[in-house]
């Protein structure tokens, strides 16, 4: 795997890479999110979870500056959301694009490099590109079609993408929302080395994804709470969810922990 000192994030030694303080959102006169404290220090891993509609995607928005609080304030690597979005690798739930159309592999992951200095593509963006896609164990499929991979395939080259802007901190929405188990879990392998270099946050449906590799999980659903991983019990989920919660214990994919689906 190629490790160069391009794939080396910056960052600073203790500012924390997001800092929301009494931050209130409302959309139509409905109160989205209400006076939310959330703070995700350097290397964290945090997953996001909560019910649909309950604002896992509204507060992801405001994180990266395109949603504009009410009130309260966020800070992101230290500055305003619009100053530094740039380096945050951003891997959206749905990723519209023509399976027609003949773009490569490559050529997906050196999108990450657009605006970075304007103009085509530099050897430095090769480079990166290349280098992102090693870490993603798909640089020998540089020169495949990106509609021709599976989809556990293109949801790493997509992540490729993401990284190849020099990004402090990752952001995944739904990344499991297309792939099965036994990709879902080689997926987490790869977070969890990629989590050596910077924070990682995962917004999902799937209360599995609460497992040991997450230090910790924030619930969302209009209000915001933050509990550490261990902390995630039945009781927190029902509330959390309301209604009948169905759990399975997933024993294939870890022997000591339950994990459960909501």
């Amino acid at each position: 795997m190629t490790q160069g000192l391009l794939l080396k994030n910056q960052m600073p030694t203790s500012e924390p890479v997001i800092e929301i303080n009494k931050l209130n959102f409302s959309l139509n006169g409905k109160n989205i999110l209400r006076n939310v404290d959330l703070t995700i220090n350097q290397l964290d891993s945090t997953c996001v979870v909560g019910p649909n509609g309950g604002g896992k995607s509204t507060l992801v928005k405001l994180i990266l500056g395109l949603l504009q609080p009410d009130n309260g304030s966020i800070r992101l690597l230290g500055r305003p959301p619009q100053e530094s979005r740039s380096s945050v690798g951003y891997v959206p739930q749905y990723t519209n694009f023509d399976p027609m159309f003949p773009i490569t592999v490559l050529e997906v992951a050196l999108m990450g490099r657009l605006g970075m200095w304007g103009g085509s593509y530099s050897k430095t963006d090769k480079l990166r590109a290349m280098e992102s896609l090693a870490e993603m164990e798909m640089a020998d499929y540089a020169r495949s079609k990106f509609a021709e991979l599976s989809g556990g395939q293109q949801q790493r080259v997509l992540i490729a993408r993401a990284l190849a802007s020099a990004a402090s901190l990752l952001i995944l929405d739904e990344p499991t929302s297309n792939i099965d188990a036994h990709v879902e879990f080689s997926l987490l392998e790869l977070l969890q080395k990629l989590n050596k270099e910077m924070a990682i946050i995962l917004v999902t449906h799937d209360l599995g994804f609460t497992s040991k590799f997450f230090k910790s999980v924030v619930c969302v659903n209009r209000d915001v709470y933050v509990h550490p991983t261990s902390e995630i019990t039945g009781e927190v989920i029902q509330q959390l969810y309301g209604g009948d919660i169905h759990m399975v214990r997933h024993d294939h994919r870890c022997a000591e922990e339950g994990h459960v689906h909501a």
